[in-house]
Parts: C-alpha cells; structure tokens; sequence
C-alpha cells in the first residue's frame, strides 16, 4: 500500500484515528509506541487511565512496517473481545492507599499480569486479585 502518491505517516495516523474511534478512546487515551526489530515493526498500544493517571499495555502486534502493524492492531480490537478473556484485576500502587480496579482482555491470568506490570518494576505495584470475568 506504500506506492506512488501514499504517504506512509498520513496512512499511519488514519489507522490510529480507526483504532481510537472503534475502542471510542480519544484525547490521549491511547499512545502507540513502535520499535524496529530484526528487521520488523513492533507495536506495542497502550492504555491511559486518566483517572488514575497510569498506563497499561493493551496489545502488541508486528508488522513489516508501520502501517502492517497498525492494520493487524485494528484488526485486533474489531475482534478481541470475541476471541479472549476478561480479567478484573485490583492493585495499590506503591505509597499510596486507594484500591484501583483495572480491566484486561487476556489469554490468560499471566497476560494479563504482563499487560498491568507492563513497563514497570513489579515492586511498584501490589496486586490483590485477579478474577476472570463470566462470560456474557
């Protein structure tokens, strides 16, 4: 899709405008962070709680290039709630006192340990629990 006339940065923002819309996360509620390696693009989305003000890891992808990568995250988040599990998780952030819930799409209890530590030293947070959520 990177021919004559195509701009990759113009394509790359249109995908994460689709993104945001279909998730209905905008003002900075999501930040995209690629990283090249061997040779490929790594995506990973994250997540920005503004109320609590911490982020999470919601998804990776790989792609050849930017907009692949971003073409596969938008087909993640049109069907990741089909595909996998719903965990509630409750944590306490280091020195402070209120308990925060927080909400994962997973494969399983460990992803979705991965996606809140995502970024952090694990001492940072104390988990209280982890539940998956019934299915609907």
């Amino acid at each position: 899709m990177t021919g004559a006339g195509s701009d990759i940065h113009v394509e790359s923002v249109k995908l994460q405008k689709k993104i945001e819309s279909h998730l209905g996360m905008v003002g900075g509620e999501l930040s995209f962070e690629f990283v090249a390696t061997d040779g490929k693009m790594k995506l990973d989305m994250i997540t920005i709680n503004p109320r609590h003000n911490q982020s999470f890891l919601f998804h990776s992808e790989i792609g050849i290039d930017k907009p692949d990568a971003l073409r596969k995250m938008l087909e993640y988040v049109k069907s990741y709630k089909d595909k996998y599990n719903s965990y509630t998780i409750q944590w306490i952030a280091k020195g402070e006192s209120e308990l925060h819930t927080s909400y994962f799409t997973a494969s399983n209890m460990y992803d979705a340990l991965d996606k809140l530590y995502y970024g952090r030293d694990i001492n940072t947070i104390t988990v209280f629990s982890v539940v998956l959520n019934p299915v609907a």
